[in-house]
C-alpha cells in the first residue's frame, strides 16, 4: 500500500514539473518584455526578444525566398545577421542550431551545407568577431544553439544571442584558453564556430 502511495506521488510530481517546464519554455513570463521586442543590435542586425525557448511567432523569409528562419529563435538571428550583414546565403537553409556544426569536417575544413570554414572547439585557429558559435544539445534542449561572436580578446569572447530563454541577456561571455597552441572556449556545450571566407 504504502509503495503503491508513493509512486502515484511521484508520478505526480513528476507531471507538475514537466507541464511547469513546458509552460516556462513556451510562454513569456517575464513581463519587462514583449515578444518580438528589439533588446540588442549587432551592426544593424536587431535581436529580438522571443520569450519561452520554444515560442515560434512564424517563419522569416526574404523578398528572394530565402528562409531566414522561425521568428525569433536563435536560427533566425545568426542567419539574418549573415544574410543582412556578411551577404551570405546558407546552400542549406534548414536544420536545428545543433545541425550548423558538421561532425564529419575537419578544423578548418569547409562546411558545404552551410559554405562556411569550420573550426572545432578547440581549434588552432582563434575565434574572431562575425563567427558563429554552435552549442551542442543538452537534455533541457535538445535542438542546441546558435550565437554570433561579438568581440574577442586575448582570454574571452563575448556572444550576442537570440532565444536565451524569457529570462536570459543577449550578451553572454566565455573565458578562451591557450593550450598547445589549441584555443578552447571553455564551455562543453561548444562544439566550434563557423566564419565567412
Amino acid at each position: 500500500m504504502k509503495i503503491r502511495y508513493f509512486t502515484y506521488i511521484i508520478i505526480t510530481i513528476a507531471i507538475v514539473i514537466s507541464i511547469g517546464i513546458l509552460v516556462f519554455r513556451k510562454f513569456n513570463l517575464n513581463n519587462n518584455f514583449y515578444i518580438g521586442q528589439p533588446i540588442d543590435s549587432l551592426n544593424g542586425v536587431i535581436v529580438y526578444y522571443n520569450g519561452g525557448v520554444d515560442n515560434v511567432s512564424g517563419r522569416n523569409i526574404t523578398t528572394d525566398n530565402y528562409n531566414i528562419g522561425l521568428q525569433y529563435q536563435c536560427v533566425e538571428f545568426v542567419k539574418r545577421y549573415y544574410y543582412e550583414y556578411l551577404n551570405h546565403k546558407m546552400p542549406d537553409s534548414y536544420g536545428h542550431a545543433k545541425d550548423f556544426f558538421d561532425h564529419t569536417v575537419k578544423d578548418g575544413q569547409i562546411n558545404s551545407r552551410r559554405n562556411l570554414i569550420q573550426y572545432t572547439n578547440p581549434s588552432a585557429t582563434k575565434p574572431q568577431i562575425d563567427d558563429l558559435l554552435i552549442f551542442g544539445a543538452i537534455l533541457s534542449n535538445r535542438y542546441g544553439h546558435v550565437a554570433i561572436i561579438s568581440n574577442v580578446t586575448d582570454n574571452e569572447i563575448e556572444i550576442i544571442q537570440q532565444n536565451p530563454g524569457a529570462f536570459g541577456k543577449s550578451r553572454v561571455k566565455f573565458d578562451m584558453k591557450i593550450n598547445g597552441g589549441q584555443y578552447y572556449i571553455d564551455n562543453k556545450r561548444i562544439l566550434g564556430w563557423l566564419r565567412k571566407e
